[in-house]
């Protein structure tokens, strides 16, 4: 692919099939025009729906419909000139099973109906350190999931980040939500998931996960099902910062410079 600037990608996105932009006024005049018709009205088939949550350069949502094109991929981010790189892929190969949506993440309710969502993927977050209601594994997020998820939907997290997973493991264990699986070292544990599941998690890796492993950082998993309840309960708990960010991130929270 031929570098572009912001720019061009955005004027590239804005006649991609597979790439769906509304701004929130849109969104609560008229509503978003594929919910509860994904299947039928886009990918035309009954597939699972999965979601990539901050998606970013969708390498994730891409290598995953590639790996099962029996299930259909959305990707969601807010990174318009990031997510050209994943939806110029999807149409270079002929991927029918991908699409990607620009929004914010707390407006993932108005882009499917009860139950639409088979499982929702968070690969490699901001762990949001100092603001829980920005974690996309919180409890305000979680109530959001299941508004959209199938009763038996999963939540996969895949992060470098030991602050975000020992949240969400404390979040998940003050819920009692059933946790599926969970490792706290990807490469080098043979026994939390099935070998086809081990497999499939190692086979693709973002350029974020490439850095991490390079850094000699840990790379965690955990699958786990949100399910009802009331009220929600945000552990309480004081969990150990992380002491490094990402060299191309923008400053992550609660850290001041690269370590």
């Amino acid at each position: 692919m031929a570098k572009k600037n912001k720019l061009m990608k955005f004027d590239d996105m804005a006649g991609y099939a597979n790439v769906f932009q509304y701004a929130f006024e849109q969104l609560q005049e008229s509503g978003f025009p594929l919910r509860g018709r994904w299947g039928s009205d886009y990918f035309h088939n009954d597939h699972p729906i999965v979601i990539e949550l901050g998606c970013g350069k969708g390498e994730y949502t891409v290598g995953l419909a590639k790996r099962y094109p029996d299930k259909n991929f959305i990707g969601f981010d807010i990174k318009g000139a990031r997510m050209w790189t994943g939806a110029t892929q999807a149409i270079e190969e002929g991927l029918s099973n991908v699409a990607f949506v620009r929004t914010r993440i707390e407006l993932i309710t108005y882009f499917f109906s009860p139950a639409e969502v088979s499982e929702i993927w968070i690969t490699f977050a901001d762990p949001q350190m100092k603001k829980v209601n920005k974690r996309l594994t919180c409890t305000m997020f979680m109530q959001r999931y299941l508004q959209i998820l199938k009763p038996e939907g999963i939540v996969h997290l895949k992060s470098d980040s030991n602050f975000l997973f020992t949240y969400t493991e404390e979040m998940a264990k003050a819920n009692r939500l059933p946790v599926l699986a969970s490792t706290r070292n990807l490469y080098s544990d043979e026994a939390f998931a099935p070998a086809s599941t081990i497999e499939a998690l190692r086979g693709i890796q973002t350029a974020y996960e490439k850095q991490w492993l390079a850094r000699g950082i840990d790379i965690k998993y955990m699958a786990f099902q949100p399910q009802p309840r009331s009220p929600w309960v945000e552990p309480d708990v004081e969990i150990e910062l992380d002491t490094y960010r990402s060299y191309g991130r923008d400053k992550n929270s609660g850290l001041d410079k690269h370590v």
